[in-house]
């Protein structure tokens, strides 16, 4: 089964998407992937991603038409318009306040578009500010000090946004008029926060260090991530290297990462080399704080 989508699931649809930062350009990504046409209406300012991830920023509109337009000036509003009235969707990330003085309601009613917005919270809360960081914060996925490495609220809102999409496709074929979607990155973190409220990566346990037979540990030149939780690998782990943590500490520091990579592969046991993906990043970040 291939892991990439079918580049013709949602061949030609027309997507405009007036988002920045992160969940909605993902999303449109995402979208232009599976085939839709994608246009990416930026300010005139840009995209603040394309500043501090420029490479991202590239990956991510590589198939879409980027446009720069001043929607509070009449001329790229009306610009925005006559894109409007040739598209299917149009996805946004604003407060739901933004979207009603843009005019952009009536535009979606008018044209009868599924409207995807990407929100940070619902109901009285709308107009409130958030970022992936501070819905990790309200959930208790975070570890302070230390930051999260990924986004994984914005990266899930993404995929939200994507699901929201194609049912709302659906949902205006059969109704013949608008669709309003909202993808509310506040439940995304709430959903997302599942684990840690259910008792499985919190530190001690099962999954948050728990189980000797899963986890991470020091080998001699680096570290690796062990999987064995099913009884069959960790009988494999046990035999090959170790049954308790303390002989799998022990056994892991007398060899490489590649060596026990290549034994967890010969033995059929989830064991990897743990990869340090920062490497090459500059030392000194591009100051920024808009993004998520």
């Amino acid at each position: 089964m291939s892991s990439t989508p079918d580049a013709t699931a949602v061949a030609g649809v027309g997507v405009v998407s007036l988002a920045v930062n992160l969940p909605g350009p993902l999303a449109a990504a995402r979208l232009a992937s599976m085939g839709a046409s994608v246009t990416k209406v930026e300010p005139p300012s840009g995209d603040p991603l394309q500043a501090v991830a420029p490479s991202w920023y590239k990956e991510l509109v590589a198939s879409q038409e980027v446009v720069p337009l001043d929607l509070k000036n009449p001329v790229g509003r009306s610009a925005l318009e006559t894109r409007l009235a040739a598209a299917d969707v149009l996805l946004t990330a604003m407060r739901p306040s933004a979207l009603t003085r843009l005019g952009l309601v009536a535009s979606v009613e008018r044209h009868g578009l599924v409207l995807v917005e990407v929100v940070g919270y619902d109901e009285e809360r709308s107009e409130e500010a958030g970022h992936d960081l501070t819905y990790q914060a309200v959930q208790g996925t975070l570890m302070p000090p230390s930051m999260p490495l990924v986004p994984f609220v914005d990266v899930l809102g993404a995929e939200r946004a994507v699901t929201a999409t194609l049912a709302g496709l659906r949902r205006r074929t059969s109704r013949k008029t608008a669709v309003r979607e909202r993808v509310v990155l506040d439940d995304v973190a709430f959903h997302a926060s599942a684990a840690v409220r259910h008792g499985l990566t919190r530190p001690g346990d099962v999954l948050g260090g728990g189980l000797p037979t899963y986890g991470i540990y020091a080998t001699a030149d680096g570290h690796v991530a062990v999987g064995a939780i099913e009884p069959h690998f960790a009988r494999r782990l046990a035999d090959a290297v170790g049954r308790t943590r303390e002989e799998l500490v022990a056994r892991f520091a007398t060899e490489s990462s590649a060596h026990w990579e290549s034994l967890g592969r010969s033995l059929d046991i989830p064991l990897v080399a743990v990869q340090d993906l920062r490497a090459g990043v500059p030392d000194t970040p591009v100051p920024f704080h808009n993004l998520g």
